[in-house]
């Protein structure tokens, strides 16, 4: 029986560096999987670090902070911004400029990420240009 035709338990053990500079562990993916249409991780931000400006090409982002606070700027020119509390639920559409970060300078926060993207890292597209509008708005 392949990958794709059981149920699959995933014990998250294993991390991997995302392209947008943050740790992910690893969860369900067509990598790990052989998931068709999803792609589900948790994510941890370390107290006071953020990721790179990045997008998701074609695929939509769904998230529930699981614990602490996080913050995004987002918009095609990182202009607007918003922050979430554990509870919160976040949706992201394809295709939107964002920058994740932790405003704490002392706590994690923890985020459940669910993409309708089945490999992991794979429409992921950085953005340099748009990181260096967030550093200028930082000064």
């Amino acid at each position: 029986m392949d990958k794709k035709s059981t149920c699959r338990l995933i014990r998250p053990s294993r991390t991997y560096h995302g392209k947008q500079g943050l740790d992910y562990a690893e969860a369900i993916s067509k990598e790990s999987v052989g998931a068709q249409g999803i792609c589900m991780h948790l994510l941890s931000i370390p107290p006071g670090k953020r990721a790179k400006a990045h997008l998701h090409q074609d695929h939509e982002t769904a998230i529930y902070m699981l614990q602490g606070k996080s913050a995004m700027w987002y918009g095609e020119k990182i202009e607007q911004h918003m922050e979430l509390d554990a509870g919160d639920f976040l949706y992201i559409p394809a295709g939107m400029p964002h920058l994740p970060y932790n405003p704490s300078e002392t706590e994690s926060c923890t985020a459940l990420i669910a993409r309708t993207d089945p490999n992991e890292q794979e429409s992921v597209l950085v953005l340099p240009g748009l990181d260096a509008v967030w550093q200028k708005k930082q000064l």
